[in-house]
């Protein structure tokens, strides 16, 4: 059944303000994704502060010129849109994304995969996307920070510790001989 104007209207209101709120935006392409499957991809997204929005490509594509993104134009990516909006993290969406693709390539369907997606309010082709989702993420990103400071000092200690051990080996090699 046709949606009224009204029903038009609240549904790009509420679009509008996920656009404004996001982080980032991906773009998914849908095919006979179950139900199960759905909502189990729902679940994941919304413990990270993501949402899987499906809506007609017209008013998402209202929605994004109405947030001054103006280099999207979903009405021409292929089949059945749904937008995964992050809220939290920028690459966490994609990740997610991700992995549900990579469960379906293995069983050899294709259910799901991207077509794009926003960053920054540029538009991102689906390569790009697939290579976002393939970064670490900010913690390890941190983790590595972390470890590539705190090198220098551990290697400080090390020298310290190596000079004081041949030095008990050589106290020891001493007390031996005695």
């Amino acid at each position: 059944m046709p949606k009224t104007k009204g029903q038009k209207h609240a549904i790009l209101a509420e679009l509008s303000d996920k656009v404004s709120r996001a982080k980032s935006i991906v773009f998914t392409q849908f095919n006979g994704l179950e139900a199960k499957e759905n909502e189990e991809l729902r679940k994941e997204l919304r413990a990270e502060n993501s949402e899987y929005y499906v809506a007609k490509k017209t008013l998402l594509d209202i929605a994004l010129k109405n947030s001054n993104i103006n280099d999207v134009d979903v009405r021409n990516l292929p089949g059945q849109i749904a937008a995964v909006f992050g809220y939290g993290d920028e690459v966490t969406p994609a990740k997610i994304v991700d992995r549900f693709v990579d469960k379906f390539k293995k069983e050899k369907t294709n259910k799901i995969e991207f077509v794009g997606g926003v960053l920054e309010n540029k538009f991102l082709s689906a390569a790009s996307v697939s290579e976002l989702a393939k970064l670490p993420s900010k913690q390890e990103l941190y983790a590595k920070l972390v470890g590539t400071i705190n090198a220098p000092v551990s290697g400080f200690v090390n020298v310290l510790a190596g000079n004081l051990r041949g030095l008990v080996t050589v106290l020891k090699a001493i007390e031996g001989k005695k």
